[in-house]
């Protein structure tokens, strides 16, 4: 029987408090939907920053999260959808484009992006 553990998540979007229990072999987002709490979510494989939370405290498990680079997941970002919980938790839902560019602006944010004609004269 896998333990279960207490996650309370604020959501920034609607400011409002969730409780939900969340078995450890389940991913955290579809055990709150089951309990009929609506988070933010987009593709549910861990490529995208739409389910992007803060863990406020606990620990959390996400080894498939390829939409979160390393350093990001180091100061405490997660992916819901395909995260476990690990012990009991608090997290804050983030706003997708924050996230993305605490991730990518560095390197998105350097200039407008010129369109590249095709050479049709030789």
């Amino acid at each position: 029987m896998p333990r279960v553990h207490t996650v309370r998540i604020y959501n920034r979007q609607t400011n409002t408090h969730h409780i939900v229990q969340v078995p450890e072999d389940r991913y955290v987002l579809a055990s709150t939907e089951n309990q009929g709490v609506e988070l933010p979510f987009s593709c549910r494989n861990g490529a995208c920053t739409a389910c992007a939370v803060r863990v406020v405290s606990g620990e959390i498990y996400q080894p498939e999260a390829m939409g979160l680079s390393p350093h990001l997941r180091a100061k405490g970002y997660a992916l819901l959808c395909v995260s476990y919980a690990r012990s009991d938790l608090e997290v804050e839902t983030q706003d997708e484009d924050e996230v993305y560019e605490l991730q990518f602006g560095r390197y998105f944010g350097k200039g407008k992006v010129r369109k590249r004609l095709p050479l049709d004269e030789d």
